[in-house]
């Protein structure tokens, strides 16, 4: 069965505007006000899901979403480095970081390597069935970018080119094996040209 998977990221919280590694951080007052600005706008799903984080389950409810937690949808394992800046880490760390963005399968921090999140996240979006075929989460950015490198079989390096700004919308579908993603599709409710 072909399944079209939507992820939106979560709106914006301080540890995203100080570049520090994700943690379990709640939204602040501007990333609150945006999602509830975009809830008219969220395409409709069969399913609705939210990452466990605060971040995520706080952007579902904003969003007006009748999400189920999905703990699959966790954001990326940073272990002892969560919660701090990443100019802090490279300073105290600064071998453990080039190590952390030049291989794949290192996990200097003592969470999960970048192969193991994409494999996380693909085995997730391989395993879905939608009740009637569309799926829509709110999943941390790390979490859509992993998403798109595994749907596209991508190298893992790519996805540190990859993008998601908060409060945007990828959209995946197909089946294990063959997925293809929408690019610079707008989302439902406002006319061409408006963003949420």
């Amino acid at each position: 069965m072909t399944v079209r998977v939507m992820l939106v990221s979560p709106a914006m919280n301080a540890a995203l505007r100080e570049a520090r590694f994700e943690g379990d951080a709640p939204l602040d007052r501007s990333g609150r006000e945006r999602a509830r600005a975009a809830a008219g706008l969220v395409p409709e799903a069969g399913l609705a899901l939210s990452g466990p984080s605060e971040r995520c389950r706080e952007t579902a409810a904003a969003l007006g979403l009748p999400a189920r937690t999905e703990p699959a949808l966790s954001g990326w394992d940073m272990a002892r480095w969560a919660g701090r800046g990443l100019d802090e880490v490279a300073a105290a760390e600064p071998a453990a970081v080039a190590a952390w963005l030049g291989d794949p399968s290192a996990a200097p921090h003592g969470g999960e390597s970048l192969h193991a999140l994409i494999g996380r996240i693909g085995g997730w979006l391989d395993a879905l069935d939608g009740p009637d075929g569309t799926v829509l989460a709110v999943a941390e950015a790390a979490v859509v970018r992993a998403a798109v490198v595994h749907g596209l079989g991508l190298p893992a390096q790519a996805f540190w080119r990859l993008d998601v700004g908060p409060l945007t919308l990828t959209e995946l579908s197909g089946r294990s094996g063959r997925w293809n993603v929408a690019l610079g599709r707008p989302p439902a409710g406002p006319p061409a040209g408006d963003t949420w």
